[in-house]
């Protein structure tokens, strides 16, 4: 395993950014600033320090990630180093599995029609709509 050792913290921003969590800074700052990342466990801001053990939650659309810090970075590699900074956590990852899962058969019982609603289904599908 690569590790940096020159560091003994790193931006939260850039160490998100460098372990590919985000496309860009500005959007881990983005995230950040919007309560889609938790450092041990509570909201922070973009500029707190990460150190090695720590845990941080972070929300990717339907996903929710825990990963513990193993390795700091703040310059941006390819993704091979970027998985050398994080572990998952056992738990999160059974969580992100039920979740697709549960997903997954949610869109097999309510599978989308293939062509739109025509004008009288509409009509019926707003009046059922609207007794509830």
């Amino acid at each position: 395993m690569i590790k940096n050792t020159e560091f003994t913290s790193a931006r939260l921003d850039k160490w998100l950014w460098a372990a590919r969590f985000y496309k860009t800074r500005a959007i881990a700052k983005q995230m950040i600033d919007g309560g889609k990342v938790f450092y041990n466990g509570q909201r922070a801001k973009s500029s707190k320090a990460v150190a090695i053990g720590d845990f941080i939650k972070v929300r990717q659309g339907f996903d929710e990630k825990e990963v513990e810090v193993i390795a700091l970075a703040d310059k941006r590699r390819d993704a091979t180093f970027a998985q050398t900074l994080f572990k998952e956590t056992a738990k999160s990852i059974e969580i992100r599995k039920k979740n697709s899962l549960a997903r997954q058969q949610g869109i097999l019982l309510s599978p989308a029609s293939d062509t739109k609603p025509d004008k009288k289904q509409r009509r019926k599908l707003r009046e059922f709509k609207e007794r509830i």
